[in-house]
């Protein structure tokens, strides 16, 4: 078998074969460590834009959100004062946002401690049968 240098393999003695693989081995996994770099670059280029768009969708849904506050205040308005109209609506927005806190809170309180509970467990019976175990002197 024949080298891109037009040398025998198997003319050429064990150590420098292997000192060559070795070397090509280390070019060839900085290579791919490049590879990966340029890769994860190129993703994070189009993660940030990605994330960029979104936020300016948010941006202006809180936009149309205010608008649409405004419409209601001004359709209720019709049939009694604006302030009212207004204190109505403000008293609508904060029971949802009471209504959202309190489940939140809920599932914040079910999800603690954030501790892997089952290993945790597991563990400790693990411990408790070696523990047996090193007692009784078998291993």
């Amino acid at each position: 078998m024949a080298t891109p240098d037009g040398s025998d393999l198997r003319e050429r003695p064990a150590g420098e074969l292997l000192k060559e693989l070795s070397q090509q081995t280390g070019t060839l996994v900085r290579q791919e460590v490049e590879l990966a770099k340029a890769e994860l670059a190129q993703k994070g280029k189009e993660l940030g834009a990605g994330a960029g768009l979104v936020i300016g969708g948010a941006v202006v849904a809180l936009l149309a959100f205010g608008a649409l506050t405004a419409c209601i205040i001004a359709l209720l308005a019709t049939a009694m004062p604006t302030w009212l109209a207004a204190l109505i609506v403000a008293l609508v927005y904060a029971a949802l946002a009471a209504a959202l806190v309190i489940a939140g809170r809920g599932r914040i309180r079910q999800a603690a401690p954030p501790a892997p509970e089952q290993t945790i467990e597991t563990v400790k019976e693990d411990v408790q049968w070696a523990k047996t175990r090193a007692r009784s002197g078998r291993t």
